[in-house]
């Protein structure tokens, strides 16, 4: 039995970060690193579940990511269809709801059908929540809400009064799914780079210098420790301050 904090968090939140500093410390094409990163988040996705984390949300293609070398771009969307197939033996096996959360309109047809088979196959199941952030951009998310809201509003479906956090949660990506606990930023840079802004708002965060293709299972337990060892006030003040 692995040693493990009595504080565990409901909800994990990764930016997958130090890809091409890997590969460049390495020797090797960019390309082949993401294939490393997919089997990296492999093996967090089955620690997360032995170690008892219920969410797991992950960073895995921003909007701003379209500007990378169309041939870095076409190499992920072919490792993404091939990692979402491959996901559906993975959510069986462990009983794990995947969700996709971003714009997916721009994604291709081969993605977007990996997407609703991955989905529909793990709807029902009860384990694990992973929650895979494609095209996924925080401020291009908020815009859709703010869209949808001003839309209703423009109907008479609600009124402007009707607008408050809980309505706003409601038409984000993440409708339903909790906050986040703590986010994880690997590689070292400490920074949200456009990632659940609205949601970590409260989030404990931790930026270990690991890049993440070594970010694997023991990474994660010393994280848990790092998080079980602070105080989570949202807003409020500690009881040895009172």
């Amino acid at each position: 039995m692995e040693n493990l904090p009595d504080k565990i968090p409901k909800h994990i939140a990764i930016i997958l970060d130090g890809n091409g500093r890997w590969a460049k410390a390495k020797g090797l094409p960019r390309n082949i690193v993401h294939a490393q990163g997919a089997k990296t988040l492999e093996e967090v996705i089955e620690a997360c579940d032995d170690f008892g984390v219920k969410y797991l949300t992950i960073y895995a293609f921003s909007t701003e990511n379209w500007s990378r070398p169309d041939s870095e771009v076409n190499a992920l969307m072919k490792l993404m269809v091939t990692y979402l197939k491959k996901c559906i033996k993975q959510s069986i096996k462990h009983k794990m709801r995947v969700r996709i959360i971003g714009d997916k309109s721009a994604l291709n047809e081969e993605i977007n059908a990996a997407i609703t088979e991955l989905e529909e196959t793990s709807k029902d199941f009860d384990g694990l929540n992973l929650q895979i952030a494609l095209n996924y951009g925080s401020r291009d998310e908020m815009l859709r809400a703010f869209r949808s809201i001003a839309s209703d509003i423009k109907t008479g479906e609600i009124e402007i009064d009707d607008i408050d956090d809980a309505l706003i949660a409601e038409r984000l990506d993440t409708k339903d799914i909790p906050d986040p606990d703590f986010l994880i930023r690997t590689s070292g840079e400490k920074r949200l780079s456009n990632f659940l802004l609205w949601q970590v708002a409260y989030s404990e965060m931790y930026f270990p210098d690991v890049c993440w293709p070594d970010f694997g299972r023991e990474s994660l337990r010393e994280a848990l420790f790092e998080y079980a060892s602070r105080d989570r006030r949202f807003g409020g003040i500690n009881k040895e301050e009172e």
